[in-house]
């Protein structure tokens, strides 16, 4: 027997038990005639002691202990005289009667211990190592407990999880897509899906009323913080249903989640269309942990003489509250922000409302005192705020100054992680007009349902279609989205012509699609929800990475086991492609 018990469980009611224990040394200390040793599992650490009045050859042994080795021991369970109050195990220690070493261990490359000294690219070449430390340890059980909860609740609901298949075919829309070669068929690829959507369709179609699954999906697009080539998605889809079927019952699966898990009552989660998201937060993912929302100046700023603003499609800004205090070289640091080459601004403007009511503006030229007055009044600006103003091409400053709300919030400690802001957006667009390729793309995906008020539309006038598509939003993430699909063969063969797609491409591309809705297709609609993104919510972490037990880094490699690799002319010439000559 290799333990009784593990190293996170013995308190002071098992005093006087035998017991045996197995795991890694962590720390040791010798103290005169005694030595203290450490030994840790993933439950925890337990002190072992070894007197040299009991056994000198024991503690000789205990002694030559290097971390990280396994060791296996038997002893009695003691009442502690120095408690630990930070362990479960800190009343009591183990008086070792007998030392085995499982395993002996090199010096590790870096400290495995709760603030590691080790830099995130050694951590990843060495992730076995990296994923004893508590804090990583923690994250894959949180993400193993919400994996359970996810089933259970949808379990009580009467889904039925099933897999979709892995090896699929290539489809031209969405990120690129990563294929694998035929051995048995030369010259053709499978693809890695994007995400099991056609086959969840299928299964409305076949009956399958209720499907979900906690499923792998695969895209070949420039990685950051929340996205690896390879992701887990809560994927879902319902039959006889309409959005607000789809949105009530994915509420309650999230609230579920804060519930059980964080032991937090999120409430209602609200809702707002995309059209105001960009409207007041210049985002279809806004953080409402705190407020700022946009003020349109047009009608207030324009016509003064100051071309910048009166050249502009959009004038609009931000108030700072509070902040009227900042310094210009604070404000010129904003200023350099927003001018970075991935935002794209070509200035900033600002308004300072003194603690004394007195108005300064950085264009005082073009303004006097009325019309500065004017200007913070319509922020409803209060002594001590700062007001914060970008004009341009309404598309680009919006963006532009999104960015610019998220570093002030950062700045005044408003993104808090302990606080969750979920929201539902809804009423996105269905298509978005792509100017390089002239031509319309779905903005979510070919078999998202239009408005049925809005379907006359797609004729006439399809950028103004809106979608039956909605997205769960928490603190500025997009955690999962969703719509109602098309069900109806001549609605799908529509959009596809919208897209784009001759009646020939389509029919080979999703010509299987089309039929099965000839069969008789239900109404039906779903969400998938990014798993990752999720745990890293519930972790408080802005990176994805370390709630994945073995992810890849920037570049799209995995570090520990060096892959992508080079395979063998032996095996390129089985695959029917070409060598390297």
């Amino acid at each position: 027997m290799h333990r009784t018990h593990t190293c996170g469980e013995l308190t002071i009611s098992d005093l006087h038990k035998t017991v045996v224990l197995s795991g890694w040394v962590y720390k040791s200390r010798d103290l005169g005639g005694m030595t203290f040793i450490d030994v840790r599992d993933r439950y925890g650490i337990t002190q072992l002691t070894f007197d040299v009045a009991d056994d000198e050859a024991l503690r000789a042994k205990a002694r030559e202990l290097g971390r990280e080795y396994v060791i296996k021991v038997t002893g009695k369970v003691i009442e502690r005289e120095s408690k630990n109050p930070k362990l479960v195990t800190g009343d009591i220690e183990i008086k070792v009667s007998s030392l085995e070493v499982l395993s002996k261990a090199k010096l590790p490359p870096f400290t495995i211990e709760d603030e590691s000294d080790g830099g995130e690219d050694l951590r990843m070449r060495y992730r076995y190592l990296d994923l004893r430390r508590n804090p990583l340890r923690s994250n894959i059980e949180l993400r193993h407990r919400l994996a359970q909860e996810v089933r259970r609740y949808l379990d009580d609901k009467r889904f039925l999880e099933v897999e979709t298949p892995v090896l699929i075919k290539s489809t031209p829309e969405g990120a690129r897509d990563f294929v694998v070669p035929s051995r048995m068929n030369p010259g053709e690829f499978y693809a890695l899906p994007q995400s099991p959507q056609t086959f969840k369709q299928l299964l409305m179609v076949s009956g399958f009323d209720r499907y979900f699954q906690i499923v792998k999906c695969f895209r070949d697009e420039d990685l950051r913080a929340d996205r690896q080539p390879e992701f887990t998605q809560i994927d879902c889809e319902m039959a006889f249903v309409e959005q607000e079927d789809v949105l009530n019952l994915f509420e309650g699966l999230i609230r579920h989640l804060f519930m059980t898990v964080k032991g937090i009552d999120i409430g209602e989660i609200p809702r707002m269309s995309y059209e105001e998201a960009m409207r007041l937060y210049g985002s279809d993912k806004p953080d409402l942990r705190f407020g700022m929302p946009f003020v349109t100046l047009n009608d207030v700023l324009k016509g003064s003489g100051f071309p910048v603003f009166d050249n502009a499609e959009l004038v609009v800004g931000i108030n700072a509250e509070g902040c009227a205090a900042y310094t210009r070289k604070q404000l010129d640091a904003l200023t350099d922000f927003v001018k970075r080459p991935q935002i794209g601004a070509s200035g900033l403007v600002y308004l300072r409302y003194n603690e004394d009511g007195s108005l300064k503006s950085s264009v005082d030229k073009f303004y006097d005192s009325d019309q500065l007055r004017h200007w913070a009044d319509a922020f409803g600006a209060k002594p001590g705020d700062l007001l914060l103003v970008m004009a341009g091409e309404a598309r680009s400053v919006r963006k532009q100054l999104s960015e610019l709300r998220l570093e002030i919030a950062s700045q005044l400690g408003l993104r808090n992680r302990n606080k969750y802001a979920p929201l539902w957006v809804v009423d996105f667009p269905l298509l978005e007009w792509d100017e390089e390729n002239a031509r319309y793309h779905a903005m979510h995906h070919p078999f998202t349902s239009p408005k049925p008020e809005d379907i006359p539309l797609l004729e006439s006038e399809p950028g103004k279609v809106r979608a039956n598509a909605y997205d769960l939003v928490i603190n500025g993430t997009e955690i999962g989205g969703g719509s109602i699909r098309i069900h109806d063969s001549q609605l799908q063969s529509l959009m596809f012509n919208r897209l784009g797609f001759t009646p020939e491409e389509a029919q080979k591309q999703f010509g299987f699609l089309l039929e099965a809705f000839t069969y008789g297709a239900p109404p039906h609609g779903g969400i998938a929800f990014g798993f990752d993104r999720l745990v890293a919510i519930f972790a408080g972490l802005d990176s994805i990475r370390d709630v994945i037990a073995f992810p890849k880094n920037n570049s799209g490699r995995d570090v520990m086991i060096d892959s992508p690799a080079p395979i063998s002319d032996e095996q390129l010439t089985e695959l029917a492609i070409a060598t390297k000559s």
